[in-house]
């Protein structure tokens, strides 16, 4: 599993927080974005073939386009939040539909 940390951070005044702590797994095609969300963490989910739908993204370089497209993510990440559309699990999966790319 390849892990990016940075230590920036994006803030609002919402409680919704976007460290820079990402990973891909390659055994489920998936990225995973960390969120704190009222100082609680919260795992924010996006599969490949939605990655794919917006952002052409090749299997290889999966991260590389999560990086390039990180405030649409976060975006349709902090939509999914603020309406409690959380995964029985807690998470927050993105799919196709969630995402405002321009």
């Amino acid at each position: 599993m390849q892990t990016l940390h940075n230590r920036s951070y994006n803030r609002d005044n919402s409680g919704i927080i976007f460290p820079r702590l990402e990973s891909w797994n390659s055994a489920t095609n998936t990225a995973t974005l960390a969120v704190d969300v009222n100082k609680k963490r919260v795992l924010c989910r996006v599969e490949l073939g939605t990655l794919e739908n917006y952002f052409g993204v090749s299997e290889e370089l999966p991260m590389h386009v999560v990086a390039q497209h990180r405030l649409d993510i976060q975006n349709a990440a902090r939509r999914l939040i603020e309406h409690g559309a959380y995964e029985d699990d807690g998470s927050v999966m993105i799919r196709v539909g969630d995402i405002d790319a321009e």
